[in-house]
């Protein structure tokens, strides 16, 4: 490990036995800025500019003149990703972000689910932390070691984790390291959590050699300690030897699949299976949680007609490759091969699956359905499509919706035409 130098955190949220370590790595914006930007006197002005309504030209004016342009702008900055930030962080508007790290961060709902994985009471390394969104619900477990190359950065994830930090986490020693994980080494670490930078070359990759640490800096830390866990993108591929040492998860919030996470050593549950994983949320209450694990590639069998119910596989059961093995596991049937539509005559109540009760079943016909949905009433209409070219904005712009029902439009194959399935989303 590079020399080091060791200094007290001097923020406003600052725990005295919290000490972090930095090596002088250039950062953008400065760290002097960054300090400033979580110390005491900025906290009044954010508040100000957070709580304030109508344009912020007044108030950028106002602090021009008591600012320098760079201190102004992260200040504005900092509002606008405050607001950004709120579906990943309920907490947003006492935290602090970065632009790109903002985008990268696992959301606090994820982060504590797969907090649950590690081992409690025992010290786990952070690494690429970023602005510290898994460091927080790693700390509610545990002493952690979070890590990122970007002094400016770390600065933001120590601030971030003494802002939310419960009453068992303060009294916990965290440690916080602007440093290179390519010059670490995890041996005396229980696990660790990497979450490598995707956008390296300045977009976003799903490639895995063009992670940053790549796959030989991820080889070098499961030698070191095999207990560790990867987050990937949704679509990322992994090596063979990786999928059947390692259980890959796919986990998705609310309709969304956030991430892939590939675990190892006593980490995975089920290696050399895939799991699926939907976190449902609901307002100050823990979020409902799902999970399905299972081997990719089943086929489920293909439906004749359309059932009483259309199902639908969440995006994490999709992106994860389990919605054949999730129909047959319900008995249900597809209603064309390699389409993820499945039906049934039973109604399947599984967070894992959208389910639609089928009112009409039509061939696809824009007359047709323009008077149905005129005799009907309907104005709100939800057009989902699957294995068609029909594009749902066209669809709507040519059925002349009017009126104050609802309904729900299933597009898709059944045999060799386009069927039309009129339904209700079960809730």
């Amino acid at each position: 490990m590079p020399n080091t130098t060791t200094q007290t955190c001097y923020n406003r949220f600052s725990f005295p036995r919290c000490q972090y370590r930095s090596n002088p790595v250039s950062s953008l914006p400065a760290v002097d800025d960054i300090c400033w930007l979580i110390g005491p006197e900025t906290g009044e002005l954010l508040d100000r500019l957070d709580s304030g309504a109508g344009s912020l030209v007044p108030a950028a004016r106002q602090l021009q003149r008591y600012h320098s342009p760079e201190r102004v702008r992260l200040l504005l900055e900092q509002h606008e990703l405050r607001r950004k930030a709120i579906d990943k962080f309920p907490d947003a508007g006492r935290m602090f972000f970065l632009p790109r790290t903002l985008e990268q961060a696992t959301d606090i709902h994820v982060a504590r689910y797969k907090a649950k994985r590690f081992p409690a009471e025992e010290r786990v390394a952070d690494l690429c932390c970023g602005i510290g969104g898994d460091s927080i619900a790693l700390a509610e477990r545990g002493p952690i070691t979070a890590v990122d190359r970007d002094q400016a950065t770390i600065l933001l994830a120590e601030a971030n984790l003494r802002i939310l930090a419960g009453a068992r986490s303060r009294n916990r020693v965290h440690e916080f390291l602007a440093e290179d994980v390519l010059q670490l080494s995890v041996a005396s670490y229980a696990a660790w959590h990497l979450d490598p930078d995707r956008r390296a070359g300045g977009r976003r990759t799903t490639q895995l050699a063009c992670y940053v640490p790549g796959p030989e800096t991820i080889e070098r830390l499961l030698v070191e300690r095999k207990e560790g866990a990867v987050k990937l993108a949704p679509a990322t591929e992994l090596p063979q030897s990786w999928q059947q040492e390692a259980e890959l998860e796919w986990i998705g919030r609310d309709r969304q699949c956030r991430q892939q996470v590939a675990w190892f050593g006593t980490l995975a549950r089920s290696p050399g299976l895939r799991r699926a994983t939907v976190l449902r949320t609901r307002p100050h209450e823990p979020p409902l949680v799902a999970t399905f694990a299972a081997e990719a590639g089943v086929r489920p069998g293909v439906a004749d007609q359309v059932g009483r119910f259309v199902l639908e596989p969440d995006a994490a059961v999709l992106a994860a490759g389990l919605d054949g093995a999730l129909a047959e596991r319900h008995g249900l049937a597809a209603l064309h091969p390699g389409v993820p539509y499945f039906t049934g005559d039973t109604r399947i109540d599984d967070s894992m699956l959208a389910c639609f009760e089928v009112t009409d079943v039509l061939p696809f016909d824009r007359r047709r359905l323009r008077s149905l949905f005129r005799e009907r009433g309907v104005g709100k209409l939800e057009i989902k499509t699957r294995g068609i070219e029909e594009r749902p904005e066209a669809v709507r712009r040519d059925l002349r919706l009017r009126g104050d029902g609802s309904a729900v439009l299933l597009l898709a194959r059944l045999g060799r035409r386009v069927t039309a399935i009129v339904a209700r989303r079960v809730t």
